[in-house]
């Protein structure tokens, strides 16, 4: 790995604990699509209306007109919803597991 390519994920993770900050959640996302461009979200739900970090990082990937992702990152999850991603791009993604501190708890792919 490089060190731009690895200065562009630690960035990509602290988008993710941004957007769990923001608003107080458990946990957060963050997605980086084939143009480099970044979306982060945080677990939300209302009533009985939820959607995970990650649903709510690749949703805003996906309305902004993303057609692949280069790196996914989740924190402070327990798990990370690796057919979700694999659905939306398919086989060998790498996805940063990370703890709610942002350090890699495990490096895992599509």
């Amino acid at each position: 790995m490089s060190s731009e390519s690895a200065v562009e994920d630690a960035k990509l993770v602290t988008l993710a604990k941004g957007a769990a900050a923001r608003i107080g959640a458990r946990a957060g996302a963050g997605v980086r699509d084939e143009m480099g461009r970044s979306y982060s979200g945080a677990n939300v739900s209302a009533g009985s209306f939820e959607l995970s970090a990650l649903e709510l990082a690749v949703a805003q990937a996906l309305a902004a007109g993303a057609t692949g992702l280069e790196l996914a990152v989740v924190v402070g999850a327990e798990q990370v919803d690796l057919e979700l991603l694999r659905a939306v791009a398919g086989g060998g993604l790498p996805v940063l597991h990370c703890f709610a501190s942002g350090e890699i708890h495990e490096r895992l792919s599509t």
